[in-house]
């Protein structure tokens, strides 16, 4: 989650903002994530990794989730369909 903070605390306000928004979430809602030491929801965790262009990366945010398995289960389902 440090990486996250140290990520936001670089930006400007307004950029925080825009940066929350195009990952589907508030600056708000993060910034108490961050100060609560909250676990952020998987999909969350993949698009501030998208956003950022991975400069805070998954594991670092949730080193609790197996990340190579489920990246394993989604090009299993990709190559199904």
């Amino acid at each position: 989650m440090e990486q996250l903070r140290a990520y936001l605390n670089a930006m400007q306000r307004a950029t925080q903002r825009e940066f929350a928004a195009r990952c589907g979430t508030s600056l708000q809602y993060l910034r108490n994530a961050l100060s609560r030491q909250q676990k952020l929801g998987i999909e969350l965790c993949i698009e501030i990794e998208r956003q950022s262009d991975r400069r805070v990366r998954c594991e670092d945010l949730r080193p609790d989730v197996d990340w190579v398995y489920l990246s394993s289960r989604r090009a299993d389902v990709r190559r199904k369909a």
